[in-house]
């Protein structure tokens, strides 16, 4: 064997060393990286957890603001602050939340029936509509509205903030009586008493305590456990405006953002929603009514619906509708600028609404509301704003010739 020979030995056991020394770092470096990508895995899972609760603990204080509105006993009693502060919250969350919108819609009827305002002329402005409620129900001098108007609009967020504790504080009270009453159920079904704040859940649960007959208790405890699965998978709020949305328009063919202004139009898409959740989750309804059943009669009514709005729209394009008659109204309000605010407009005004059919009550609140405004409507609608567009989708008959998709497997 000559010395080239092991001095190639000697190289070749070096090369083969630093090899395994460069194998060895890169696999520490390899560790490294892969640690310091889990980190930051795991801290932009515990941020967005953190929002997830955030969000949740803010609507259910919405919850609980909103719950006294579907009450008539609330209405009889309820000062024109408390209003406010419930359109408020409403109108901050109707656009997220399926209870939130409904009780948009309780809020605009009762002011209009009680008051003759129109929320919908009002927005987002609490203390505005507060305004327009006092005048209407106590016919002060016009100089003391405004005055009161401006001390409201001070005091607006501070008093905003401490109303939603007070009345988060009192939903909390209610549901621990709640929970007291419900016990047995709740430690039978294992529902944690914060479950409660689920309505639907809470029915269930009243309706499994009064149950007489066996056949009632089953059925009421197969109730819970629907609510229960459905808590699972959507929380205790249920599904928010926006997945309903996403999941209705992806599914039936028509709907588009309009259709989800209509509170029984979202009550349908949530009902379709979760009887498809169920009939995954492999339950099967009751004897009286299955989830298929469950599921057409909701689809039948997201359907109803949208052909009752394309109805609408082309009465109103031809004018054969009762929305003439608001349009006559609106056509006496789109008087000269130059003679807005005149004693003599407000008389042809108020000659006007009556023409419409309106009631006194509801002719008082509209003028109220109108002497209190001081600039023309024109200008307040137009200022700062761009050209609105039309927004184009199916609806009417024609939404409902196609089935949805990704329905209940027949």
């Amino acid at each position: 064997m000559s010395e080239s020979d092991g001095m190639d030995d000697v190289l070749d056991g070096g090369l083969r060393q630093s090899l395994m020394i460069a194998s060895r770092i890169a696999e520490t470096l390899a560790r490294r990286r892969q640690e310091s990508q889990r980190q930051q895995e795991h801290q932009d899972a515990q941020t967005a957890h953190e929002a997830r609760a955030r969000l949740g603990a803010e609507r259910s204080a919405a919850h609980a603001a909103l719950a006294p509105v579907e009450k008539a006993q609330w209405w009889d009693k309820a000062q024109p602050q408390d209003i406010a502060t419930a359109h408020a919250v409403a109108e901050g969350w109707k656009d997220h939340d399926p209870t939130a919108l409904a009780a948009s819609e309780r809020i605009r009827r009762e002011v209009l029936t009680r008051y003759g305002i129109d929320t919908h002329d009002v927005g987002t402005d609490a203390a505005y509509l507060e305004s327009g409620i006092q005048t209407a129900a106590t016919e002060k001098a016009r100089q003391d509205e405004l005055d009161r108007s401006q001390e409201v609009t001070r005091k607006a967020a501070a008093e905003h903030g401490k109303a939603m504790q007070l009345l988060a504080a009192a939903r909390a009270e209610e549901l621990r009586a709640q929970a007291a009453t419900l016990a047995p159920e709740m430690e039978r079904h294992q529902v944690p008493a914060e479950y409660l704040a689920n309505a639907e859940l809470a029915q269930a649960l009243q309706t499994a305590h009064t149950a007489k007959t066996p056949n009632a208790l089953e059925a009421a405890d197969a109730t819970v456990q629907e609510r229960l699965f459905l808590i699972g998978k959507d929380g205790i709020n249920g599904p928010d405006l926006d997945q309903l949305r996403k999941e209705t328009t992806a599914n039936i063919n028509g709907a588009g953002d309009s259709h989800f202004q209509d509170p029984a139009f979202v009550k349908a898409a949530k009902d379709m929603h979760e009887a498809k959740l169920l009939a995954e989750g492999g339950f099967k309804g009751s004897e009286r009514t299955s989830l298929e059943e469950r599921y057409e009669r909701a689809e039948k009514e997201l359907f109803a619906r949208m052909e009752g709005l394309g109805r609408k729209i082309e009465n109103r394009v031809t004018g054969n509708d009762s929305s003439r008659l608001k349009d006559q109204a609106l056509k006496a309000e789109s008087t000269s600028a130059a003679d807005y605010g005149s004693a003599e407009h407000h008389e042809k005004f108020a000659q006007s609404l009556a023409t419409t059919g309106a009631n006194e009550t509801q002719i008082r609140g509209r003028l109220a509301a109108a002497r209190s405004e001081g600039t023309h409507p024109s200008a307040a609608v137009t200022m700062g704003k761009g050209a609105a567009k039309a927004r184009k989708s199916r609806t009417g008959a024609a939404a409902g010739s196609e089935r949805g998709k990704n329905g209940l497997t027949r």
